[in-house]
């Protein structure tokens, strides 16, 4: 190469800010797992913008307030049952499971209080060609800054490092047609955020990513046919073996590499080569893909949520349910992939089929005029009245849906009456979905309308002013306290 070519090619490598900011003068070559090491080493707390800082804070409430919920509900039960069992050895390096003011290991509190998160199907939504909850990882960045006594900016951080490299793995393939679940993409993104909290190196965090995905990968059997309790855990396990890898890779152990493109890695047997340009990810005048995250209103699936409003205005006009012969809901091909495929979908038996169901969602928010919480009870799920409605409802992929999915999770609802006449209702998004972001007061409105079950109103006001200035928070430990269920049942609360 002419000397001139190669000292210009050499000068503009060294000024990439990637390379120019590597911790220890470290550069970002080889595979993916390096490059996705380097970018979470190397991103700072100033490299979050104002927007993105506020919309953590908002997502983070939005989180609290969909796992205090479901504390009482069978799985997430079972799942603190299990993480209360192992008292942490040392309570200082512990992490607290919410509601309680009791420690165990950051793995299983990550476990038990992921799985709040998730079982009300009530937590954000990100959709690139995968789908996936993003805010499912909040619970291990929580456990784990606990267990580092890591103060509020770092928290912050690390969950910008989560959501960033979460969503920019979904954006990168779609896994679950092949077989897999979109919580493998949780794996890479828990430990590297998990590994910031704890100063690993770069070394260290690509080991993390190694031995987290290669341990743990997860079957999407979890969300087609019968749903089972697993729907709403898979991720907190995720979230668990992440910061057990994380933890390993901390005291010098290596794993599998190259893990993405190795010749049994990832790419070879899970998502096919991936193209993913870190130097493109958010911070340094790049977006953060947090802004394209959506909260959901209603506690489903998430491209059922605009059918939910369609169905109610549809009802409202119709009046006399018995006048509707049939049933129209069109969306996108994904739409009906996800929620209208499968014959379970018309006779779901567990509320975790029932809340992924889009004839079971549309039925329901049009004899109830709401969906909630109570609306999963297997009593209704499995009122026979209401399983003689759905089989009157058909839903069919539209093509011009599916055209402006997913900036769009739009949804036609036609219902045809006995007079041959028709009453349609399109609804292209509603307050929490990316094209229609939540503010501050909606934020807070969600969060009292949920964690209100379990914690007071001076519970919640301080809940809101400590997450709104946890930036300034020298700890995460007021904000657990403030948790702490004042009518817990037993020991739960110690």
């Amino acid at each position: 190469m002419d000397r001139r070519l190669f000292l210009a090619t050499a000068a503009l490598i060294a000024a990439h800010p990637l390379v120019a900011r590597a911790a220890s003068g470290t550069v970002a070559t080889g595979g993916l797992a390096e490059r996705l090491a380097l970018y979470a080493a190397t991103l700072t707390y100033d490299d979050l913008d104002d927007h993105t800082v506020t919309t953590i804070k908002g997502h983070l409430i939005d989180t609290i307030g969909c796992a205090m919920a479901a504390l009482e509900e069978k799985p997430v039960q079972v799942a603190r049952r299990v993480a209360l069992a192992a008292r942490a050895t040392d309570r200082a390096k512990g992490a607290t499971v919410w509601g309680t003011r009791r420690k165990t290991t950051p793995e299983l509190a990550a476990f038990a209080n992921g799985c709040a998160i998730r079982q009300l199907d009530l937590n954000d939504i990100y959709i690139g060609k995968e789908i996936g909850h993003p805010s499912d990882n909040i619970a291990a960045c929580m456990a784990v800054a606990e267990s580092c006594q890591a103060n509020g900016r770092d928290l912050i951080l690390a969950i910008a490092i989560a959501y960033e490299i979460n969503c920019r793995l979904m954006d990168a393939a779609q896994i679950n047609t092949l077989g897999w679940d979109h919580t493998n993409f949780d794996l890479p993104a828990v430990a590297l955020a998990a590994g910031r909290l704890m100063h690993l190196d770069q070394a260290q965090l690509v080991e993390a990513v190694n031995l987290s995905i290669n341990a743990h990968l997860a079957l999407n059997q979890t969300r087609i046919q019968t749903i089972s309790n697993w729907k709403g855990m898979a991720a907190a396990e995720a979230g668990r073996d992440a910061i057990f890898a994380t933890t390993l890779a901390s005291q010098g152990l290596t794993g599998p590499s190259p893990i993405f493109e190795g010749n049994a890695g990832f790419f070879r047997k899970v998502s096919g080569a991936l193209a993913i340009d870190t130097a493109g990810f958010g911070g340094r005048g790049n977006p953060f893909r947090i802004a394209d995250c959506s909260i959901k209103f209603y506690p489903a699936q998430g491209l059922t949520q605009t059918a939910i409003v369609a169905a109610i205005d549809v009802a409202r006009q119709v009046g006399d349910l018995g006048r509707i012969t049939a049933v129209e809901i069109r969306t996108s091909e994904d739409g009906v992939d996800k929620s209208g495929r499968d014959p379970q979908k018309w006779a779901p038996e567990t509320s975790e089929t029932a809340d992924h169901s889009l004839p079971y969602i549309v039925a329901r928010a049009m004899k109830d005029g709401d969906i909630g919480v109570h609306s999963y009870e297997l009593e209704l799920v499995r009122d026979p009245a209401l399983r003689t409605f759905m089989q009157k409802i058909t839903v069919v992929a539209d093509p011009e849906l599916t055209a402006i999915y997913p900036k769009y999770y739009a949804t036609i609802v036609t219902a045809t009456l006995t007079d041959g006449s028709k009453v349609s209702k399109r609804v292209d998004d509603i307050p929490g979905l990316a094209t229609h972001p939540m503010q501050k007061p909606d934020f807070e409105a969600k969060f009292r309308k949920y964690a209100g079950s379990h914690l007071s109103a001076s519970q919640m006001d301080q809940v809101l002013r400590l997450v709104w200035r946890l930036d300034a928070s020298d700890s995460v430990e007021p904000l657990l306290a403030a948790l702490v269920q004042q009518h817990a049942k037993g020991a739960e609360a110690e």
